[in-house]
């Protein structure tokens, strides 16, 4: 580029600072990594949960920095060795400036330009816009880094004509994003998916290729799953919700197979640490009380040789499976209809000043949605 563009950012300056609207730098792309220039970026949970609890869960996080993890644009510069995208491609990729080994403003999603790892982006087919594209790269990597790591499930890899497998995948919380796109990714890699959900959303999860739902709610439903599964090989379990873990380590101590569960929730809800006239006594508690419900989980996994591990949904930037998924996998079953962006994205903003109200929003609670901010001027 013969001149580099102006950046506008919504950072952070502080622990459980708000985020302020400001100029920031546009940053170059390294080795393997291009810049997108954000036409539409996502909320996930995970970004006011950072911005409200300040070091009990990403101490390593440094200030000032920029939130944001869902991002879908046009490509506008490339990095040495980048040769599968060309400046002016739609994609959408997964930012990871939050990440412990990153730890860089530059590459995160709440500002106009945002650098990517070629690894973790996507080409968006025609037929996609870019913010039903923005609801997929953080999704999808849960999913994936929760399914196909080989310290977790470890499953075969989606392809475009999986053979089956014969075996069996618990998706709990099916219709939450990233149980969604669990369900999809291991129906593709040729496994059988059996789900939770609200009766509700019974069709929706059955619609992306679940074969069995059953109400989380039901005081039955975890010896209805375990009679479900009783003439099945598992190939383990995700667990996506708070109430999640400890029912799947119940299912799993019970039935045949890979008895694993792959984490995506912690089983304390992180919803009081919103109100911030609560403040440090309240992240005091919280985290006794996570401390307490890890180690309850432990305790009722082990004795029946249950094996348990938290998801790290960006995990996969640095092993095959972002490629398998990002590269291989995606780009053409998205084009073919083969895979579908879920769930749907309500717009809340056009522009960088409305990241704060969007991350209230997803504070305040969203079902069935997920909230994406266009940016419709961007320099």
């Amino acid at each position: 580029m013969s001149a580099s563009p102006t950046n506008l950012a919504a950072r952070i300056h502080r622990k459980h600072g708000q985020l302020v609207v400001e100029s920031a730098p546009y940053t170059h792309p390294g080795p393997g990594q291009i810049v997108v220039r954000n036409h539409a970026v996502a909320i996930n949970p995970l970004d006011w949960i950072i911005q409200v609890e300040g070091n009990l869960l990403y101490g390593w996080l440094k200030y000032l920095t920029v939130l944001g993890t869902d991002v879908a644009g046009e490509v506008v510069e490339l990095g040495e060795g980048v040769t599968r995208f060309s400046v002016g491609d739609r994609v959408f990729g997964l930012a990871v400036g939050t990440d412990r080994d990153t730890n860089t403003g530059s590459e995160g999603a709440f500002q106009q330009y945002t650098i990517v790892g070629e690894r973790v982006t996507s080409r968006i087919p025609d037929s996609m816009s870019f913010e039903e594209a923005s609801v997929l790269p953080m999704a999808v990597s849960t999913a994936a880094a929760g399914l196909f790591q080989e310290d977790y499930l470890g499953l075969q890899l989606p392809t475009a004509e999986a053979r089956p497998t014969g075996k069996t995948v618990l998706v709990w919380g099916g219709s939450t994003s990233v149980g969604s796109n669990a369900i999809q990714l291991a129906v593709a890699a040729g496994y059988e998916v059996i789900t939770t959900a609200s009766p509700k959303n019974f069709d929706y999860v059955k619609s992306l290729g679940a074969s069995q739902v059953f109400d989380y709610n039901s005081p039955t439903v975890i010896p209805d799953i375990v009679t479900a599964l009783a003439d099945r090989t598992v190939a383990g379990a995700v667990s996506f919700g708070t109430t999640g873990a400890p029912a799947c380590v119940k299912i799993m101590a019970k039935t045949r197979g890979k008895k694993f569960v792959s984490i995506a929730t912690p089983p304390v809800d992180f919803a009081s640490l919103a109100d911030p006239e609560r403040g440090r006594l309240q992240r005091a508690r919280v985290t006794i009380r996570l401390i307490a419900a890890n180690i309850a989980l432990q305790v009722s996994a082990r004795p029946h040789g249950v094996g348990l591990k938290y998801i790290f949904g960006t995990d996969i930037k640095n092993n095959k499976v972002s490629t398998a998924i990002f590269r291989d996998f995606l780009p053409a079953a998205l084009a073919e209809g083969r895979y579908t962006a879920t769930p749907k994205p309500t717009i809340v903003g056009h522009a960088v000043s409305d990241f704060q109200h969007a991350m209230d929003l997803q504070r305040a609670g969203v079902s069935a949605t997920k909230l994406v901010v266009l940016l419709d001027q961007v320099s």
